[in-house]
């Protein structure tokens, strides 16, 4: 019931402020790929860092804290020598696997693999606009 309503929206050229909102959060920079990560278990923060290239520390940080404020992800600290903290999704969070399921299956069908070549040419783009890059 609740799709035909959004569809119903778009229909009439207008945006259902739910679908927007979810689109721009899991759309955000960084967001989609970290929850990605953690739709396979949770993770610690080096493990996240290293599973998503490009991605700076802080940036992580940043974003696995609004995350956490929207519910999607949980921290737990593990007090044991030294502290150990892991990040998972929540029920919200979890509730994304299909989501994600069917936007991969989507970007399998309709996007053309990255080659090293494409991931070059990126990062020139990027350094061309006066984008920092991991190679710059």
């Amino acid at each position: 019931m609740r799709l035909c309503a959004i569809l119903q929206r778009v229909t009439s050229r207008q945006l259902c402020p739910r679908f927007h909102r979810a689109v721009e959060l899991i759309g955000r920079r960084w967001n989609g790929a970290i929850v990605f990560v953690l739709l396979q278990e949770s993770a610690r923060f080096g493990q996240l860092r290293a599973a998503i290239p490009g991605i700076t520390d802080r940036m992580l940080t940043e974003r696995l804290q609004a995350l956490e404020r929207e519910g999607i992800v949980s921290r737990t600290v593990v007090p044991d020598t030294p502290v150990r903290i892991d990040y998972a999704l929540t029920k919200k969070g979890r509730a994304l696997g299909e989501a994600f399921k069917t936007i991969s299956s989507w970007g399998e069908k309709w996007l053309p693999a990255e080659t090293s070549s494409t991931r070059s040419a990126g990062a020139a783009r990027g350094r061309s606009r006066g984008r920092k890059t991991l190679s710059s």
